[in-house]
């Protein structure tokens, strides 16, 4: 991800979460998945990391009208009027140390700064200094990173990106064998990676792969021992293509199928850098503006019921077209039930859903969508276009 950004001159910003830092050293009563870092995310539940890469921190209030709340790497900063353009827009920062080429060091006590990123993408073949590409980083080095930084700072946690490799098998700048990832997964506490299935996988049908962000996902979980929490980013720009860029609907199904299969935080790829340069390429998208800020709102709405366990044997879900299956999660928040749902290839299918633990008679509320579905025993039936999202909410009727 940052490695795409090397060639450009920018004042490039990645903005951390949201968080109620608390003094380091001081007994924890945090709860979610960063409760193990005094100075990490918020980890109370209506927080859900959503972020910008490598963004300038000037246009923070701007990202905090889309529903952003992280900026993900401070590429050679952050100075001291970029901490205060972070207070000044409510965001906060993981940063690259000062080993990587970061300033961020000297802002420690600043708890703007809620975690530390380590060198981007080392799965990926590395430039070498007479020209060209070698091998990718060893894992070993890696870890020998996660391990200082763990020493210097235990009370934020430490980021891994790793490359399009962990889900595109053809791609051709990846620099390490498979079985070098469950190594890279270790030497991390939040682990992600990034795949533009759209714009960035050389093929002419791109489209039609949306399902490489799940697939990866996938990945990263197994490799972890599902033991990391896992973050992806998400396309919404050309990126490096100036015939293709992903549409609305398809970036919001990318983000649920990212949600479904287990990410705890999206960071969306706003640079664009094809046919022009433009660091901030979502903002002059008024279309795919509305559409981000749509989809960041509603999974704030939903933070709680996203941040609580995901209820495993629970559906059942048949599509009516084999080639097309259906993501599915199952959250339960008292007497509610979530079914969160999206049509995984890019063509239309009928899903019919048999949930566990109903009552006898509910309703299912689409959101978003302004309609209801009954629900009888427990079964209900919808309609799915390619790449349709549809998100329930099942109660009993009274």
């Amino acid at each position: 991800m940052r490695a795409m950004l090397m060639p450009a001159v920018m004042a490039v910003l990645l903005f951390g979460l949201c968080a109620a830092a608390c003094a380091a050293g001081a007994p924890s009563r945090r709860k979610g998945p960063y409760a193990a870092w005094s100075r990490g995310p918020s980890a109370g539940p209506s927080f859900f990391p959503i972020g910008v890469c490598t963004q300038d921190p000037a246009r923070g209030k701007e990202y905090r009208e889309l529903g952003i709340n992280t900026y993900l790497s401070i590429w050679d900063g952050p100075s001291d009027k970029e901490m205060q353009q972070l207070h000044e827009a409510g965001m906060t920062a993981m940063c690259e140390p000062d080993d990587w080429g970061g300033k961020a060091w000297a802002h420690r006590e600043d708890p703007a700064i809620t975690g530390w990123i380590q060198v981007d993408e080392p799965d990926n073949a590395q430039t070498e200094s007479g020209g060209g590409y070698g091998k990718a980083m060893p894992p070993e080095k890696i870890m020998a990173v996660y391990q200082n930084l763990r020493k210097r700072d235990p009370t934020r946690p430490v980021v891994l990106c790793l490359g399009q490799g962990v889900a595109n098998d053809e791609w051709v700048g990846r620099g390490c064998e498979m079985s070098a990832y469950p190594k890279y997964a270790q030497a991390c506490d939040i682990l992600m990676y990034d795949v533009y299935p759209v714009v960035g996988i050389r093929k002419p049908d791109g489209e039609n792969y949306l399902w490489y962000v799940a697939k990866g996902l996938d990945r990263l979980r197994e490799w972890s021992g599902g033991k990391k929490v896992i973050w992806n980013a998400i396309e919404c720009t050309h990126i490096n293509n100036p015939d293709k860029k992903a549409t609305p609907g398809q970036v919001k199904a990318e983000v649920w199928m990212s949600l479904i299969h287990g990410s705890m935080g999206i960071m969306y790829f706003v640079h664009q850098f094809k046919p022009t340069f433009v660091e901030a390429g979502l903002l002059i998208d008024p279309e795919m503006m509305a559409a981000v800020k749509s989809i960041n709102q509603q999974i704030l709405s939903l933070a709680p019921v996203l941040n609580s366990p995901t209820v495993k044997g629970t559906v059942a879900v048949t599509s009516t077209s084999k080639e097309v299956p259906i993501g599915v999660m199952v959250k339960r928040q008292g007497e509610t039930t979530y079914v969160f749902s999206v049509g995984m290839r890019n063509a239309k299918t009928r899903g019919r859903f048999e949930v566990k633990g109903l009552p006898a008679k509910a309703v299912a509320e689409v959101l978003g969508e302004n309609r209801t579905i009954a629900v009888s025993g427990g079964r209900f039936e919808d309609e799915f276009g390619p790449y349709d999202v549809h998100l329930y909410k099942l109660q009993r009727i009274s």
